[in-house]
């Protein structure tokens, strides 16, 4: 009888290790998301490169658009990247919308948040694994009005899935954040002159 576990033990762990070892063709790809935004693009401003990287799906289903002239200039739309087959299930959502209000970066970044290292003049931003959500991250910037999301609902397997939400803001936010929201400069003093 005991032999006969021992038997069943040591098939059980062969099997599990053949199962392992078939599974290490299936590896990540680890390459930094790109530094310069470059076509293919999705939604126009996405580079799709970045989007492959950080959720693992290839050549993506995508949706949305931008109109960086709306909202007063400010620009407003949004840009969605679904899996490809099954459900669809999205993947990537970016949001341009002229709703920011500055306060919301300190309340995130008081509460565990990081804050995002300076992308744009004058804006400030922030970035977070998603609480209760495995494989997610999101990356917000505000500048005046203008505020970009960044919401990697489903990260590639393995990836740093809040590295890459910062990566993709770095990228995207000098294409869609608009000249509209930056600081005016101070008058400069005359007095003496």
């Amino acid at each position: 009888m005991i032999r006969a576990l021992a038997i069943s033990v040591a098939l059980a762990c062969a099997m599990a290790s053949l199962v392992g070892c078939s599974r290490q063709g299936n590896t990540v790809d680890m390459t930094p998301l790109p530094t310069i935004a470059s076509p293919p693009f999705i939604c126009d401003h996405i580079p799709l490169k970045a989007v492959e990287l950080a959720t693992g799906v290839q050549a993506p289903l995508t949706q949305g658009s931008f109109d960086l002239s709306a909202a007063d200039g400010y620009g407003d739309g949004w840009c969605g990247a679904y899996q490809t087959s099954g459900d669809r299930k999205k993947v990537l959502e970016v949001v341009l919308v002229a709703s920011g209000t500055p306060g919301h970066v300190e309340e995130e970044v008081n509460q565990g948040a990081k804050r995002l290292p300076a992308i744009i003049s004058g804006a400030e931003g922030f970035y977070s694994k998603k609480e209760n959500e495995q494989a997610s991250a999101v990356a917000v910037l505000i500048r005046d009005k203008a505020m970009l999301v960044v919401d990697v609902r489903q990260g590639a397997d393995g990836r740093d899935h809040e590295a890459d939400a910062a990566a993709l803001m770095k990228l995207i936010a000098p294409k869609l954040i608009t000249d509209k929201s930056a600081p005016t400069p101070s008058p400069k003093d005359t007095k003496g002159t």
